[in-house]
């Protein structure tokens, strides 16, 4: 083996030992520097300038070493940037920024790695396949960047590379993050990191094969071929590590929007947004299960572009279960004797677990005030409100949260759905959510 196929094999960035401490670093440094402002506040700097201190230290140091190391790591803070809306407000600001970068930007990787794995994918003759190739990445994610392209028959491509050693990388990561869910939780009150962590590292080996996440791009292509207003590019090819689309050009994701767009463009993407992840079920029968704003980009034309289909929920029925919407419709329409009946039948309640049917619709009834009325405006004061009556403890919804249950086969579903509300509250975006829910969600119109 040469030099260059060697250090391309390497895992990414560095050593998986670097990467280790690198990550051990992120809980250490902010018990540190949680000691350091204890000693701070006691010798009489004001309590306010030294938790904001703290803060911005450990934002920036989330970012840093989350971001530089790609992999897990970088797959774990987008994950994490979905939820930004539910962090109290005081660490709102120090938090959003840092976070709000990791939806849609990563470092680049060398282009002799790049080339090394376009040969072992595609052979040794693969420049004969494009007419041109842009060593320069168009965009960096997690596990793999982006380069532009033309195909052999003329047509603009966007070309998938995953990361040498992005598997192996991956795995490591989750693990000491895993380790350290406990530290992170501290650190990001309000976002429940165990779960998220867990359902991550369930999911690494379809997020790591591009033959699955070609499948899943192909049939929401064909799903929304002739749709007004959603783009999927097409699939050219693809092989385990290297995947081949049509290009789409955009002015943007709506990361970029969530940063400076006017209210109505804001309310126009939000509207498609959930257009879009409520019919995807139905139409390809798979349901797009990574919300977080870089995978969807702001066409010229006014249409919604959507790419990254390695995560999604390949669902039993082609359809999200009938049962969501026929609850929810019954919470709207205030049954809440049958609400905690289809809980019950759906496993959400257990067996044994007493639940009053007024505590039930006081802990519920936030959370679908969105279905309730015509229009509902996202914010993240709402959000915040949401995720701050279930983790206070002193909050009657805390005790009720805790007697509900999760059942495995809607936990995908729900993480995706708490993802969506994230980002529509970072958008800010007005939407006539309850008729987008009887044209999309199965059981919500019946």
């Amino acid at each position: 083996m040469s030099d260059t196929e060697e250090e391309a094999r390497k895992p990414l960035p560095r050593r998986a030992a670097a990467r280790t401490a690198r990550l051990a670093s992120l809980p250490i440094g902010y018990a540190g520097r949680t000691t350091l402002g204890l000693g701070k506040r006691l010798v009489g700097r004001p309590a306010e300038a030294v938790v904001s201190d703290v803060q911005m230290r450990t934002a920036e140091q989330l970012f840093r070493v989350l971001g530089e190391l790609k992999g897990g790591a970088m797959k774990f803070g987008q994950a994490l940037s979905v939820f930004e809306a539910a962090l109290p407000d005081e660490l709102a600001g120090p938090y959003r920024e840092t976070l709000t970068r990791l939806q849609d930007a990563a470092p680049p990787m060398d282009r002799t790695a790049v080339h090394t794995m376009l040969a072992q994918e595609l052979g040794p003759r693969w420049r004969k396949l494009f007419l041109s190739f842009d060593d320069d990445p168009a965009a960096a994610a997690s596990i793999g960047q982006v380069h532009r392209a033309v195909w052999h028959d003329g047509r603009e491509v966007a070309v998938k590379v995953q990361y040498p050693g992005a598997g192996e990388a991956m795995r490591a990561d989750l693990r000491q993050i895993a380790r350290a869910a406990k530290v992170f939780g501290s650190a990001l009150p309000n976002i429940d990191v165990k779960p998220l962590v867990e359902e991550l590292q369930a999911r690494v080996g379809e997020e790591l094969d591009y033959r699955l996440e070609a499948d899943a791009q192909h049939r929401f292509h064909e799903a929304f071929a002739d749709d007004s207003e959603v783009v999927v590019p097409a699939v050219v090819e693809g092989s385990e590590r290297v995947l081949v689309t049509t290009w789409m050009d955009s002015v943007g994701s709506l990361a970029r929007l969530i940063a400076e767009g006017d209210q109505e463009t804001r309310n126009h993407f939000g509207t498609l947004y959930v257009r879009f992840m409520f019919s995807g079920p139905d139409r390809a029968g798979m349901l797009h299960a990574d919300p977080h704003p870089g995978n969807f980009r702001m066409l010229a034309d006014g249409r919604l572009g959507v790419v990254d289909y390695g995560a999604v929920a390949r669902l039993p029925d082609r359809s999200l279960p009938p049962v969501i919407g026929r609850l929810l419709r019954a919470a709207v329409d205030d049954d809440w004797p049958a609400v905690l009946d289809g809980l019950r039948d759906e496993g959400f309640v257990k067996p044994g677990v007493d639940l009053d049917v007024d505590v039930l619709r006081d802990y519920l009834t936030p959370f679908i005030e969105p279905a309730m009325v015509p229009t509902f405006t996202f914010n993240r004061a709402w959000m915040r409100e949401q995720a701050e009556r279930i983790a206070n403890p002193r909050q009657e919804a805390f005790a009720t949260a805790t007697r509900i249950n999760m059942p495995p086969s809607y936990l995908l579903i729900h993480r995706v759905w708490i993802g969506g509300i994230g980002v529509l509250s970072q958008l800010g975006a007005e939407a006539d959510f309850r008729s987008l829910l009887e044209d999309s969600l199965p059981g919500f119109a019946d």
